[in-house]
This record gives C-alpha cells, structure tokens and sequence, in this order.
C-alpha cells in the first residue's frame, strides 16, 4: 500500500515491474506498448515472440531488459464492444493476474497504465473505476506482511471523465463555499471596524482592512487588554493537554472496531507511516493524512474537524481541496477512490497517495 495515481512516463518508473498493455499477439504495438517496447530494446520483442501469445484477460511475465525495473508484464486488455461481451471481466482479470504475479515475483512495487484506454477504446471512466476497485480489492486481502504499493500512471493530465452530475454538485458547492467564505469575511471585517470606531472614536488606527482584522473579536473594551497567564496557570495548562490526534485515531478504531491493517489499508496509507502515527503520542500529520484517516474511520464533518484540530490543522473555504473533501464527508461518501478520482479532476492533491 498504497494505490497512488501518478502522472508520468511509465518507462521511467522506479518501481519493481511494469504492466504492459500488450495485445494477443504480444507483438510490439502503438502507444504504452510500443514505447516499452522501445525502452527495453529488442531482447524483449524476441521473448514475447517465444511466448507464443496471451489470451485477453491474462498475463504473462518476462525480463525487462534496459527499462528501469526488474520484470515486465504483458497483459492483454479487452477491445471495448459496448460493455456487453465480457469486457469488464476480462478488464478486472487483467489487474488481478498482473497483481498475483507481482506477488508471485516477491515485488514490491507495481506500475499499471490505465489498460484498453487508448487503442482498444475502453472508457476512462469504468476502466478507472475496474481498477481501482480491482486493485484495491486485492491489496485489503492480501497479506498484512505483503506489503505492495501500486502505482496507476497517466502520461498527461487528462480527464478521467467523472460522473457529469457529481463533478456539478461538488462545482457547485465550491462556488457556494467560496461565496459564503468572501461574505463571512467581509461581515466580520465590517463587524470589527465598527467595534474598533466604537471604542476608539478619536483614532486612526483602524482605518485600514489590515488593522481592522486584527481588532478583538469580541465587543467588551476589556477583551482589548491583553490576558496574562501566570506561570502556575501555564504549568496547569502544560500538565493536562489535551487528546492528541494518536489517541484520538486509537480511541475512534476501538470505538468503530476497525483493525489497524483496515485503517490504513482503507487511508491508502503506507504500514509504516500508519505505525509512526499510532506509536507517537506528538505525531503531526500532513493535512492530506489526517483527512484521510477521518474518511477511513468514516468519521462525521464534526468529528472531522476535531481531528484536524488535534493535529493543529482546520478545513477552511478558500481551498478547494479542503471544500471537495468536505462535500463527501458531508455527505458521508466514505470510498477514498471515488474521492480522488474528484480531487483528480479538480488537479488537487490526493488523499494517501500523491499525485506526481
């Protein structure tokens, strides 16, 4: 773990063995195949000729010669007829076989281009959804001791063509977010600046945006006075903290009866990233961590927020990475594919994995 979708040339991927998109014939083809092809050197071309074919939906393995990795596998991906002539299951087995013999090979690390998306026409959208589901799959029921990362490598950024209506709902609710965010702020500096004239008739001080956010929020004179803790009170202070997000991660998995490998595998989080958070009581993750740990945990938008406050962090309306995640947990849709797939889209950064 974990599933990562990347933007780069597969041909030049640092990881243990590559997925070819490879026709029956296992001969050099157009696109990922033919540059494979071209990045290994001729050597690979005579084995695959040795092999003698492939059927579609399965997978075979050879050398890789100059590319940068140790095995490739030549997977023959259905040609896309309209869906109704078994090209999803031959689709799903393409992943699953390529992923059993990256297991088989002692792997730790796999790259896939998005299989039958550029000659063979399979759409980009349930072929994402076939893998990742695939993928996926795989990795929750693999061995916690197998620890294999899985990387799905664009070329370009590109569309991966999401569902029209949902990619309108979370458009709309970033505008509406953004809207709300702009006219919070300007009522609360024109709250602030009248409070500041209130107070301060006389002065000057107030009469630009910058002074006038700093003013107190509160509209007593005596919040204007600075709060001086005493040495005992911050000692009192220092000697009861607070939960800390650790705890909080361990209290919600015994409360939810989720296991550690679940969690984790569910974050699209590394093993031992998760065993670095859970084993240090002060840990302070990255936002995109701490979100997705709250999607694992399928935790509400209150509990959310709690948690990012542990972490010294908070979700705010000027981002729209933090206003798209939102939205699905507002709506409580816990599959963290579905969630980067939107996040994709919108060209932010992912949960768990990261997009390069």
């Amino acid at each position: 773990m974990p599933l990562q979708i990347v933007r780069n040339d597969i041909t030049r991927m640092q990881v243990d063995i590559i997925v070819n998109a490879a026709n029956r014939h296992l001969s050099v083809g157009s696109g990922v195949c033919g540059a494979i092809h071209k990045a290994a050197g001729p050597q690979l071309e005579r084995d695959c000729r040795l092999l003698g074919g492939c059927p579609t939906g399965n997978a075979v393995v050879t050398a890789a010669y100059a590319l940068p990795c140790q095995y490739v596998i030549h997977a023959v991906g259905p040609i896309w007829q309209g869906g109704h002539q078994g090209e999803p299951e031959a689709l799903r087995s393409c992943y699953r076989k390529s992923l059993e013999l990256a297991v088989a090979h002692h792997c730790q690390s796999i790259a896939f281009p998005l299989i039958s998306t550029g000659a063979y026409g399979y759409p980009k959208r349930p072929a994402l959804k076939i893998a990742t589901d695939t993928i996926t799959d795989f990795l929750l029921h693999c061995s916690p001791d197998n620890d294999l990362t899985v990387y799905l490598v664009m070329f370009t950024k590109e569309s991966l063509q999401v569902g029209s209506q949902l990619f309108a709902d979370i458009r709309q609710y970033i505008d509406d977010s953004y809207v709300d965010a702009h006219f919070d702020h300007v009522r609360e500096y024109n709250r602030r600046l009248d409070i500041a004239r209130r107070y301060y008739p006389q002065s000057d001080m107030f009469t630009n945006r910058q002074a006038a956010l700093a003013a107190p929020a509160e509209s007593s004179p005596k919040q204007l006075v600075p709060v001086l803790l005493n040495a005992s009170s911050l000692e009192d202070a220092l000697a009861n903290l607070d939960e800390s997000f650790s705890q909080m991660i361990l209290r919600k998995l015994a409360e939810k009866d989720i296991k550690n490998t679940d969690c984790y595998k569910k974050a699209n989080i590394d093993k031992k990233l998760f065993s670095k958070i859970i084993n240090n009581i002060h840990y302070k993750p990255k936002k995109s961590t701490a979100l997705a740990l709250a999607v694992a945990l399928e935790l509400s938008l209150n509990e959310t927020n709690e948690l990012l406050r542990k972490a010294g962090l908070a979700l705010s309306h000027s981002e729209k990475f933090d206003i798209i995640v939102e939205y699905f947990i507002l709506n409580r849709k816990y599959d963290i594919f579905e969630i980067n797939e939107m996040l994709y889209e919108f060209d932010q950064p992912l949960l768990g994995g990261a997009l390069l």
